[in-house]
């Protein structure tokens, strides 16, 4: 009887997700049938009409019926032994793009491979003529004996002798057999030969030599696990069927496993980029990366922003790294909370207690109307954030000698002694009722690990743009200075708290150790462009240590449905039309776990979740943190949704009195500066929450719409 096998690209590229429910259905039936015939029994069924399609280049090509309008193309050896599924296309569409195909098993990496024979041949003349024109070409340095050794054939090396540039490459790549253009993509991206070699080649499980037999072949299926998943039975097929878009989440491109699986850095490293260029999943590899290398009794922090930002890399790190005992070696946790750790175990085991920001501004409002101040609350919380605990200042001189760059109220020196006297009162407050806020808690953690010694080998760091100097600082002394100590992902345009950075001055140095990731690999061009829009061309600060980071050159090559803006009259009427789309969703088969409702705040996500259950739809709150398997669609806030990503996003109440919102924004008299960075912030966020979605993104508003969604000319 035959194994099921499936072609990882079917999901991850969207195609099964893009199939009618119905016609999902008919496959699973169909691929259910399969192990249960016999090679003969499998030719004579009627009903699944297996056979080859006329011209076929492959006699291992067949096509089956799927219903009366699709047919699936699979790769079945003659022995019975393995039936791999390529693809379901429309009736006409099967069998033209069967009779195309091409396969084989590369001579260095003894993968099976399967690609777009038809195409090769058409476009590789109309190459050469063009390539003979050009001044250089991308592999002229790379010898035709080193191209063979890393399983480059002469019909792909034919090709790959006419390719000018990597981008080139990029669009050539897609008729390549698929390990050949893996090694090309390597070397484009600056990979030295032995490197390909060690990283590509070499690795593999050992198999048979490359030929047309089958026993070779089925061989060759296994040794590809990175592009072919086996089935053990009906159990598994089904999952592999319901989980397409969590595959999809740990997809590594060649030029990101370049940076994750970089041998060693000398210290700390950056990697920036735009929503969608796989920042997260890098930080992920790059931690499997580490594991392999530790030695008895080091330990490895993966940090980041958000509870569930941590619960997703937590799901992403199991779906990488198959062995419990290396698991168990990574602590994921946010920043504040590995803070918390540290007190608790420096307290003996008393956890600390911290503030709400409500009851943080109450107490700065107390000072400010006890003390009679000329400032308000406001002013005073921002001061202390971004001046004395950003600094660590800790006495009245060091605050009156202190500069205050990004503060846009002058402070007259004379005034200064009575503003370190609000913020040695609140502090001595925090420390009489035993409390810390969570900023505090960070720097006091901090010290201790800089009196007691790091805790772990390496830190790697995710959504790295809204960390405080506090945090850094707490993050700094967890890891000891040497080579690969801290691994840094983040990116400026998501930056929605103010939290601007010199990681040179609190001991990280990352000049001259950075990559900028311009390819967005989650969000379709039509999503990426609209949202890019939000941002309206505007500057923002970099990562760390001055200088404007840009958009220029960050692209798509998916491409999909343009987003959808929507304005109601009233509240009602504008959750009732998310509701409403995402049912729409739901009913065309996406699953409920891959949509999610953002909102500015949870009042508004509550309705719209609420307002889906009662139609039928499962969804959860985000705040009570679902774990990946639960069932529901997500809704929560546009913060919430920070470092997430999704299949189908709704953003709901992008209103005129919401975003931006008036109480996150400093009025401009009494700071011109923070104004300006608040109001940029808020534009972030809702870039942020746009940018999470994958396919489709729905925009509402009831009311009077976003300035940021009038300027930007969509409503």
């Amino acid at each position: 009887m035959p194994q099921l096998a499936f072609e990882k690209r079917f999901f991850k590229g969207g195609d099964y997700d893009a199939l009618p429910v119905h016609v999902r259905k008919n496959v699973r039936e169909a691929m259910d049938k399969f192990p249960k015939l016999t090679p003969a029994q499998l030719k004579a069924d009627k009903g699944l009409n297996f056979k080859p399609p006329a011209g076929a280049r492959n006699r291992h090509i067949r096509t089956f019926k799927v219903d009366n309008f699709h047919r699936g193309v699979v790769f079945a050896p003659e022995g019975g032994g393995t039936l791999l599924l390529l693809k379901v296309l429309p009736h006409d569409d099967a069998y033209a793009w069967a009779a195309k195909l091409d396969a084989g098993v590369n001579s260095a990496t003894r993968g099976l491979e399967v690609w777009d024979a038809e195409g090769l041949e058409r476009v590789t003349p109309a190459m050469e003529r063009r390539a003979a024109g050009a001044g250089r070409l991308l592999f002229a340095d790379i010898s035709d004996g080193d191209l063979r050794a890393l399983g480059v054939d002469d019909t792909t090396l034919r090709a790959a002798r006419t390719i000018v540039d990597a981008q080139q490459l990029e669009v050539f790549a897609p008729y390549l057999p698929e390990d050949q253009a893996e090694v090309l993509q390597f070397l484009a991206n600056g990979f030295g030969v032995e490197e390909v070699w060690r990283d590509i080649v070499a690795h593999r499980a050992p198999a048979p030599a490359a030929g047309d037999d089958s026993s070779v072949i089925e061989t060759a299926i296994r040794n590809t696990p990175t592009r072919i998943a086996l089935v053990s039975g009906a159990e598994e097929l089904a999952e592999i069927l319901d989980r397409p878009f969590a595959e999809w989440r740990i997809f590594l491109h060649p030029s990101q496993r370049k940076v994750a699986y970089r041998p060693s850095y000398p210290g700390s490293y950056q990697v920036t980029g735009g929503p969608g260029t796989g920042k997260s999943v890098v930080a992920m590899h790059r931690v499997r990366h580490l594991l392999n290398h530790l030695r008895p009794g080091e330990r490895i922090l993966l940090t980041t922003f958000t509870n569930a930002l941590v619960s997703a890399l937590r799901s992403g790190l199991t779906e990488l790294v198959a062995d419990p005992d290396l698991l168990e070696r990574v602590d994921v946790t946010t920043v504040n909370a590995q803070a918390g750790r540290v007190l608790t175990e420096a307290a003996g085991g008393e956890a600390p207690h911290f503030l709400g920001d409500a009851e943080e501004q109450a107490r700065w409002k107390e000072i400010a109307e006890r003390l009679d101040l000329p400032w308000n609350e406001r002013f005073l919380a921002q001061e202390y954030r971004h001046v004395v605990l950003a600094q660590r200042i800790d006495d009245p001189d060091a605050y009156l000698a202190a500069d205050r760059p990004g503060r846009g109220r002058p402070l007259a020196r004379a005034l200064r002694p009575l503003l370190w006297r609000a913020m040695s009162e609140f502090t001595a407050g925090l420390d009489a009722d035993g409390v810390h806020t969570h900023l505090r808690a960070c720097d006091v953690a901090a010290r201790t690990l800089e009196e007691e010694g790091p805790l772990y080998r390496h830190v790697v760091v995710d959504e790295a743009q809204d960390l405080h100097p506090a945090q850094w600082r707490l993050l700094r002394a967890a890891v000891p200075v040497r080579p690969d100590d801290l691994f840094i992902a983040g990116d400026p345009h998501q930056r929605i708290y103010d939290a601007k950075v010199s990681l040179k001055s609190l001991g990280i140095k990352v000049v001259g150790r950075t990559t900028r990731l311009k390819r967005n690999y989650r969000s379709t061009q039509e999503i990426l462009a609209w949202s890019r829009a939000l941002l309206d061309g505007r500057p923002v600060e970099g990562l760390a240590d001055g200088g404007d980071d840009t958009l220029a050159g960050y692209r798509s090559s998916l491409h999909g449905a343009a987003p959808v803006a929507f304005g109601a009259p009233d509240q009602d009427a504008e959750v009732a039309e998310v509701v409403r789309r995402v049912r729409a969703w739901v009913e065309a088969g996406i699953a409920p776990s891959e949509i999610a409702v953002a909102a500015r705040f949870n009042a508004v996500a509550r309705k719209v979740k609420e307002g889906l259950v009662a139609e039928g739809v499962p969804a959860v709150l985000l705040r009570s943190t679902p774990k990946p398997e639960t069932e529901g669609v997500r809704a929560g806030t546009m913060h919430a949704l920070k470092g997430l990503e999704f299949r189908c996003v709704a953003v709901a109440g992008v209103c005129d009195w919401a975003v931006p919102f008036a109480k996150a924004v400093t009025p401009a008299d009494v700071d011109p500066i923070q104004h300006a960075t608040d109001l940029m912030a808020e534009r972030c966020l809702l870039f942020v929450a746009c940018t999470r979605a994958r396919d489709q993104l729905h925009v509402s508003w009831h009311k009077e719409p976003s300035e940021f969604l009038t300027e930007a000319g969509i409503a």
